[in-house]
């Protein structure tokens, strides 16, 4: 299945790592911000049913393709039917390693179909693995990962790392300036800000920094995310006293 009624075939290492990225992102938000929908459509009384990620950074759970053997490799199969026989982050955490296996079968098949060769592959492999698996994202290890590698690239900084570009590019009210930082920092120059936070990651993609989008923080777990990535826009972030992230939303639901 790609999701848009068409056949698609990335043929070069960007295209298919262009790929893997826009299935990714639709897993990611089925385990995440659409996570109840997601939820509501596994149920375990349907026949066997797949998750499936699109290039276009979409999601959708349905059956397998009919067609034998798939055009491409499939997902795991029968994922509802053990969603009422465990707790609901470890049904989801399952589905999540099902996923990254899924993603990198399908990444690794389009390599092979189009005659990748060693370093190809090699640096096919590497472009992916710089980027934190589903499973890392869903479960808060990620979240973890960057807490620690902002504490030791800068414990000056602490947590404050993007609020000066949060400021000039959306200008957020104060409460999501945690803490404010000092005028003579946010008067930098956007290169040197750059370079000092260009390891701070995004919790929900796992994707760097970058000067030109939105950002916000959670006021519980104290992770940055993309405004896009929580769907969480500059003046909708106006309006927010206290804003929480799905995974921490999630977790209070339950």
């Amino acid at each position: 299945m790609d999701g848009n009624g068409g056949q698609y075939n990335p043929r070069t290492v960007e295209e298919v790592f262009r790929d893997f990225k826009g299935r990714r992102a639709g897993m990611i938000k089925a385990l995440t911000s659409d996570v109840e929908e997601f939820f509501t459509q596994c149920d375990p009384e349907k026949e066997n049913l797949c998750l499936y990620g699109f290039p276009s950074e979409q999601w959708e759970v349905n059956l397998p393709a009919e067609e034998v053997p798939p055009e491409l490799p499939e997902p795991a199969l029968g994922i509802n039917f053990a969603r009422d026989g465990m707790q609901e982050k470890d049904w989801i955490a399952l589905v999540a390693v099902h996923s990254d296996a899924w993603l990198l079968a399908v990444a690794f098949y389009f390599g092979a179909r189009f005659g990748f060769d060693k370093n190809e592959r090699k640096r096919l492999f590497s472009m992916m693995n710089d980027l934190p698996t589903i499973f890392e994202v869903v479960t808060g290890a990620v979240k973890k990962q960057v807490k620690e590698k902002s504490s030791i690239s800068n414990h000056s900084s602490n947590k404050s790392k993007p609020v000066s570009k949060m400021q000039r590019m959306a200008d957020p009210p104060a409460k999501y300036s945690k803490p404010a930082p000092p005028k003579e920092y946010i008067e930098e120059e956007d290169d040197d800000e750059e370079d000092e936070h260009g390891d701070t990651l995004c919790g929900a993609c796992g994707e760097n920094y970058a000067s030109d989008e939105f950002w916000i923080c959670c006021d519980i777990c104290e992770v940055w995310f993309h405004g896009k990535c929580v769907k969480i826009t500059p003046a909708r972030a106006e309006h927010i006293k206290q804003y929480k992230c799905p995974a921490c939303t999630n977790k209070r639901s339950r």
